[in-house]
């Protein structure tokens, strides 16, 4: 019996590791919960220790000693983050809606 590679987008990847390092639930029990296999649980979550993100295999730059923000950057640099999100879960939405339109019209067709 073969066995089927499954696909994992990044915002799933994330979350999961967030579930593990936020609540502090073992990852085989946070596996089982979201039916993968605890290993790849396990290797995003090391990589996103290591790498800063369970996407990304490149680890992340520390900042150069001199260089720290100011408060002002921080919240610029904060509220940047935030307008970026809002961004990503509004084109998320807008992509659902979308496809649910294209399967309307192809069902309206048939």
């Amino acid at each position: 019996m073969a066995s089927r590679k499954r696909i994992y987008d990044a915002e799933f990847r994330e979350g999961a590791v967030r579930i593990v390092t936020e609540t502090g639930k073992p990852i085989p029990e946070v596996a089982e919960d979201l039916d993968i296999h605890p290993g790849t649980l396990h290797s995003w979550v090391s990589r996103a220790r290591r790498n800063g993100s369970p996407s990304s295999d490149r680890p992340v730059a520390e900042p150069a000693a001199g260089s720290r923000l100011r408060e002002s950057e921080r919240a610029e640099l904060e509220r940047l983050r935030a307008e970026a999100r809002e961004k990503d879960k509004r084109i998320r939405e807008l992509e659902m809606e979308r496809d649910v339109c294209k399967r309307f019209v192809a069902l309206w067709v048939k």
